[in-house]
């Protein structure tokens, strides 16, 4: 089955690799192999791939910048497509910016940015793809995507592109009405509001720098790793109960914050969620909180 998706590929002249190790794209830099990992540039092509996928049985996923996505050690079973081409264009109208959902959530705030156009200064520096970010209603720093999400143009499972406005999108805390629906995020449509460009990128140069300062982005990681509870806040619950530098094999509990696990050298999938069932169990013990993974495993 895989040759005749290969075939395919090179019929339409899509870019792709085979066994391909997913630690190059995720943020935690860890995972095994894809059986084949591929990039398409339009929706026309996206669809003919999600149909061949379909007609030969091949499971298919799309992901973006892989910044919260923990891959399993054992690879990715089928197909794995990465949003290249007109997916990674952004057109600016007035106060409204449109783009695909592989641009970076940093150039979408950027040319926001450069355009005197704020409300997004919170996204800047959140290592994630817009499609992503939307996906899972990013915030920091008391914002978040659907403050500023107008609609969204998304591929349904029955292969039909309707757009989705704001109201129905059904975003909440980490989630949406994407990652119920199973339909795949194509554009973005943002409602952001003049300001001088100055004062926006120093709003954007203080995250960052908050982000630097406490965040331990010198060490591959997939960001905060458990959802925040109700009254309370993970990495406190975690660092009170002693946890941080904790380590399992390559992964370890932040000395710098204790909601991120970071990928000290040749951590794997296991050595995470080992972590996390450590963390959880303790916290629970300790604290009466039952910690839930934000971060989203995926593979075999």
């Amino acid at each position: 089955m895989m040759n005749q998706l290969t075939a395919f590929l090179e019929e339409q002249h899509i870019a792709y690799r085979l066994h391909e190790p997913m630690r190059a794209h995720t943020t935690f830099k860890i995972g095994g192999e894809a059986d084949v990992c591929l990039t398409v540039c339009s929706v026309d092509e996206l669809i003919g791939v999600l149909a061949r996928c379909r007609a030969l049985g091949i499971p298919a996923m799309v992901i973006g910048r892989g910044s919260n996505l923990l891959v399993s050690d054992e690879g990715i079973e089928g197909a794995v497509i990465e949003l290249g081409g007109a997916f990674r264009k952004l057109s600016v109208d007035g106060d409204t910016v449109t783009c695909g959902a592989g641009v970076s959530l940093s150039k979408l705030c950027t040319v926001a940015c450069e355009h005197g156009l704020s409300g997004l200064e919170f996204a800047y520096g959140i290592p994630g793809s817009v499609g992503g970010a939307v996906y899972m209603n990013a915030g920091a720093y008391g914002g978040e995507m659907r403050d500023v999400c107008a609609d969204v143009t998304a591929l349904s499972e029955s292969g039909a592109i309707c757009v989705v406005d704001r109201a129905d999108c059904a975003f909440g805390y980490r989630t949406s009405v994407f990652k119920t629906s199973g339909d795949i995020i194509l554009f973005s449509k943002f409602m952001l509001h003049p300001d001088d460009s100055a004062a926006i990128r120093s709003r954007m140069d203080d995250y960052m720098d908050r982000r630097r300062s406490k965040q331990p982005l010198e060490y591959p990681s997939a960001g905060s790793v458990f959802k925040r509870p109700v009254g309370a806040f993970a990495g406190t619950l975690i660092e009170s109960c002693g946890l941080k530098g904790t380590s399992v094999g390559g992964a370890q509990v932040s000395i710098k914050h204790a909601g991120f696990i970071i990928n000290t050298g040749g951590a794997t999938c296991d050595d995470v969620m080992r972590l996390v069932a450590l963390i959880q169990e303790r916290v629970k013990h300790e604290t009466g909180y039952d910690l839930q993974r934000e971060i989203i495993r995926i593979g075999r």
